[in-house]
């Protein structure tokens, strides 16, 4: 069994991480897309759909439990935890709604 240690520092900095990491996903997709933007056929808002649709996890966890208490083991887990709930709960059950806005937005054409 995992005990979190839920402090208001832990969980205002778990819930800042979530825009920074949404945020660093999507410029580490930037470069990639679009260097190959060219050779491959991506669908419209690719970059977005892929930042969105990047869930985090168990890695993520099993990570942040190999830390020590001297490495601030107590706050990477809880930034972690409300990182990976956030993933699962939130951008989980809405990738699926965001393809569907994109697809209506850009509908898929013959040569595509």
């Amino acid at each position: 069994m995992l005990v979190l240690a839920l402090e208001g520092e832990y969980i205002v900095a778990g819930l800042l991480a979530i825009p920074i990491v949404l945020l660093c996903r999507y410029a580490s997709l930037l470069l990639p897309i679009n260097f190959f933007k060219k050779k491959l056929n991506f669908v419209p808002k690719t970059t977005l759909i892929m930042t969105w649709g990047g869930l985090r996890g168990g890695i993520s966890i099993a990570l942040a439990l190999g830390l020590t208490e001297a490495m601030h083991r107590d706050l990477f887990l809880v930034v972690t935890y409300i990182v990976v709930v956030f993933s699962i709960l939130v951008q989980g059950l809405t990738v699926g709604k965001l393809v569907k806005k994109i697809e209506l937005k850009y509908p898929k054409t013959d040569n595509q």
